[in-house]
Parts: C-alpha cells; structure tokens; sequence
C-alpha cells in the first residue's frame, strides 16, 4: 500500500467513524425532542444531553470492573454514550426525587456499597457517575432466555398503581420507557397498559417482554425488548395473539410476520444454513419495507445485508440474469432488466422495459407505488375528500388546500376536479397514474439540500412530470401501511395554505398519526437529501413489472 492509498485508507476510517459518532449523539436528541421523553423536565434533558455531549462510549479499562465513561478529548472520533433508556429513567427520576426532598429507594437487590456508590453520585449530581452505575445495573435478559416465550400477560387498567408497573420493569434492562414512573404515569393516564411477563430459569413470569398501550378502546402503541423497543420475534406470535383481541389488531399482522420472518433468517444466517431466494427478496426489501414495532428500523436488516455479496445476491433478487443487470450508465442497454448506478437524463422514459431501478443496491431502491386506477366518481369535492379521510379515521391537517387555497393561475381544488373530470371522460371515463418514489438524494446524488424549482425540473430532466391534483387525497385513502416517521411530498401545482404560501400534498405518519398534511413549495424553498418526493411517470412509459 503506498503512501497516497494509506492516506485515503485513513480518510475513510475517519469517515466511517464520524458517521458512527454523529449517528450516536442524533440517538440522544431523537429521543430528548420525541413524545416518549415529553414528561422528562426540559432542565434534566439539558443537565443530560450537556453531559453527554463530552463523554465518550465506555471503555472497562485492566482491572477495572466497573463501567465509566472518560471525558471526551478535542477532535475525538468516538461514539458518544449509547442510550440505555432504563438506566436514564433511574437517573432522572433520583434527581427529581432529590430536588422534591424525597428519599429514593433501591430495588431489594442493590447491594450495600452499590447503594452508597448511587448516593454519594446523587449527591454530586454528576450525571456521568450516575448515568455508568445505572447502566451496570439494568442488565438485559440472557440471551439464552429469548427463545422461552411461555409466560403471561397481565392488565393494568386506566389509572393503576404506577409504581406497581414501574417496579415490574426496572432493573430488567428491557429498553422500555415505562420503566419509569413519569412515562408509566403518563399511559395510564390515558389508557391500559398489557405487558407481557415470559418465565426466568426458575419458571417463574418475572421477564417484560412486550407492552400495548390501549387508549379509547384502540391500540395506541406496542413496544417490546428488541432495538430501539421493537418487538422480539420470538415472542411476535404471542403478541399477535394479544393483538387480535382488539378491533384494530389485524392491522399490526404483517408487523408481527415481518419480524419472524427476519428472526428465522437471522437464525439460518448464524447457523450458516444458505437463504432462499424468497427470503434474500424478503432481506432486500424487493417488494416491501420490513415493517416493525418500534420507533428506529430493526439493526439486523443491515447486519445481515452486510454479510452478504450484493454483487451475487442482485441477480436472484431481482430475477434476472446478470447479464441483464446494469451496474452503471455504461452497461445500460434495451434489453437491460435492471438498472443500478446514478439517474440520468431520460432514465424514466428512454428505458421503457427497466423493471427495476436502483441508485445503489438494495438500500437506493426507486418505488413504484401502486397505480391509481382513476374514474370521474372519485374525484370529490375538496370537502369531499376531506370527509373520505376522515372516515377512515386519518387526519386532514391542510383542509385550506382542499377548500379555499388557489393555485398560481387562481384556481381552487374544486376548480381543479372539474377540469379533470372532463379530461377523464375525454380519455374514455378512466386514466391509471403510475408513480414514483423517491428521494432528493435519489435525483441528484450529491447529498446536498436543493430548493423546489430545481427538484421538479431534474424529476422532468429524468423523465417523469408532476402529478395530478388528485393524487394526494387519493392517495391518501389507497395507502394504510405507510410506515412510521415518513413524509411523502407531492411533486404538482402548488396550492395556497391558509397562511398564503404555495404547497404541495403530503402524505404523512407520524406521532400525531396517519394524515394528509402539506408541504411549502416556494420555488426556492430548500429540501434536504433524505426527503421523498412522489412524481408521475409520463402516460406511456409505466414499467412492465
């Protein structure tokens, strides 16, 4: 290796660190701006997040027994803390004792010089201290212990005892933010709680393995012990099982399916038993997300991708012969099935018989979403739309676009539908809108921010056009799975807000729930690389898959 490879080596290194490093310390602000931390006192998330911010992951030095975490040092690669929900709930709530002039109480087994560690830490109020003995005493469930799912569940009604719930949970390193009292307290204010208690070595139903929020006769939330508090797969059945229970529980089925399913293939992976094809097109994602119960992707999806060569896998995922995959622009030709590499000019519309496009594979996947089959019947008036919507219990939260807002050339959305009716019956009463998903990255590469106007125009530049009016609020009512924590913006006109500002639809899901929401479209409005943008594919050029 000379001189100039050794150096881009260690770029690179670099890089990869600080990717980790950032993607750690976005964990802690992730979880301090969300809903589940909402009853932690903005001063603690502060007093934590400053600590943390100069601390590094934890290192057990020779000899030490103990876990620490050393100051950070200027210009330091290394991951910041990782984030032990449990632990930080036992920190916070022993300060919040301390300042109300309460005593805090240890589990019964916290021993002697464990106890007087904590308390001389609480006195000092230095979150490092505290934070590193919390996290030596949440330990999680064995390993071994995952595959026992024999156990029960047990009910805790509206307005229970919190710290019966709290007591159950704590010290058991489950990853569930009810292990404190302030989040216990705030679901059972609002609802039931069911958790799930699978037996220890002794037989006894002493391990939290699942937890369903029920609010108004609804399920509100199901969080288990797996990352990020997804629920385990092996104990998916039983929590399907719950599920069926309540009237809405058949929606969460392929959650649960989805998760089984990757355990069994991370079971085979490790046992070194080879994947079947329908099973690499399960990891790829081919067809569809993986969908899960918690609040970040299950890790394993990349885990296991990683161990795997893309280069041999890309031809049994996407049913080709590798010779019909073009890895780059260079080895594009008609007869090419698949496409992976950077968009270019006419990629959409000049390749007609691509059945898959990729800008990097599997995780550059171009979505088709399912085509609309569009009559005159469905297109409603605005308050029309809006009251499909909500019957459907989604959310409408930019009504002014359907009702009142205008478009450039001063039309109204029920302007809009009368024009396409027209057109509709002009086409034979029927037109199907194929779509595109994508996102900002996708089009241009470049990892970069790009304003409005130059979204649209490089979306026509690859050969796709906006979409119609319509689009959004039907949508909308077609699409019930939209996964958790996205935002899909409608390349179309613009229509005024109530605020006066040029928008666009978006379909959105997020903590407020499933919805119709919008988007600011000024021309120079900038959009980050990660946002999705949905265009139409020209009328002639939908693919063939």
């Amino acid at each position: 290796m000379n001189a100039d490879q050794q150096e881009q080596w260690k770029r690179m290194y670099v890089e990869t660190l600080l990717v980790d490093q950032r993607a750690s310390l976005e964990e802690w602000l992730d979880y301090f701006l969300s809903n589940d931390s909402g009853d932690i006192p903005d001063a603690l998330k502060y007093w934590a997040f400053r600590s943390i911010t100069q601390l590094q992951e934890y290192e057990k030095e020779e000899g030490e027994t103990h876990i620490k975490f050393p100051r950070r040092s200027k210009g330091s690669v290394k991951k910041f803390p990782d984030l032990n929900h449990d632990a930080l709930r036992y920190v916070v709530e022993a300060m919040m004792e301390k300042f109300k002039g309460e005593r805090h109480e240890f589990e019964y087994d916290i021993q002697p010089d464990e106890r007087a560690a904590f308390e001389k830490f609480l006195t000092s109020e230095k979150f490092a201290d505290l934070y590193a003995w919390a996290c030596e005493q949440h330990n999680p469930i064995p390993q071994e212990l995952l595959p026992v799912t024999d156990g029960e569940w047990r009910a805790y009604p509206k307005g229970s005892n919190v710290e019966m719930v709290a007591q159950s949970l704590r010290g058991r390193g489950t990853g569930l933010c009810i292990a404190g009292r302030g989040a216990a307290k705030k679901y059972l204010d609002t609802g039931d709680l069911f958790i799930y208690y699978s037996k220890d070595e002794e037989g006894n139903p002493l391990f939290p393995r699942a937890a369903i929020h029920v609010a108004n006769g609804k399920i509100a939330e199901v969080r288990g012990i797996a990352y990020k508090q997804n629920v385990d797969g092996y104990i998916a059945d039983t929590v399907q099982k719950k599920l069926d229970e309540f009237p809405d529980g058949k929606a969460y089925r392929k959650k649960t399916e989805d998760m089984k399913r990757l355990t069994e293939i991370d079971k085979k992976t490790k046992a070194g038993t080879e994947l079947t094809d329908d099973d690499l097109i399960f990891l790829y994602e081919r067809d569809s997300t993986i969908q899960y119960f918690g609040y970040k992707t299950d890790p394993r999806i990349k885990e296991l991708q990683g161990k795997r060569n893309p280069k041999e896998d890309a031809p049994r995922v996407l049913e080709c012969a590798p010779e019909e995959i073009a890895w780059g622009g260079h080895e594009l030709t008609k007869n090419s099935k698949a496409y992976i590499g950077p968009l270019f000019k006419g990629i959409f519309s000049d390749y007609p018989n691509l059945e898959h496009i990729y800008t990097s594979f599997p995780e550059g996947k171009i979505h088709e979403l399912p085509p609309l089959e569009v009559v005159p019947e469905q297109l409603k008036t605005g308050q029309g739309f809006i009251d499909e919507i909500e019957e459907q219990e989604m959310k409408v939260w930019n009504k002014h676009m359907l009702t009142k807002g205008t478009t450039p050339d001063g039309k109204t959305f029920d302007d809009l539908m009368r024009t396409r009716r027209k057109e509709l019956q002009e086409l034979g009463g029927k037109e199907t809108v194929n779509l595109v998903h994508l996102t900002v990255n996708d089009l241009f590469g470049d990892n970069k921010n790009h304003t409005v106007k130059e979204i649209f125009d490089k979306g026509t530049d690859l050969g796709l056009e906006l979409c119609p009016p319509e689009t959004g609020p039907l949508l909308r009512l077609a699409i019930k799975d939209q996964p958790m924590d996205t935002y899909w913006g409608i390349a179309m006109e613009t229509i005024t807000g109530s605020d006066g500002d040029p928008s666009v639809f978006c379909l959105s899901h997020g903590v407020l729930g499933v919805g119709l929401d919008r988007h600011w479209a000024e021309p120079g409005r900038g959009r980050g690389p990660d946002r999705v943008v949905v265009f139409r594919r020209r009328k002639s050029e939908a693919l063939a898959a």
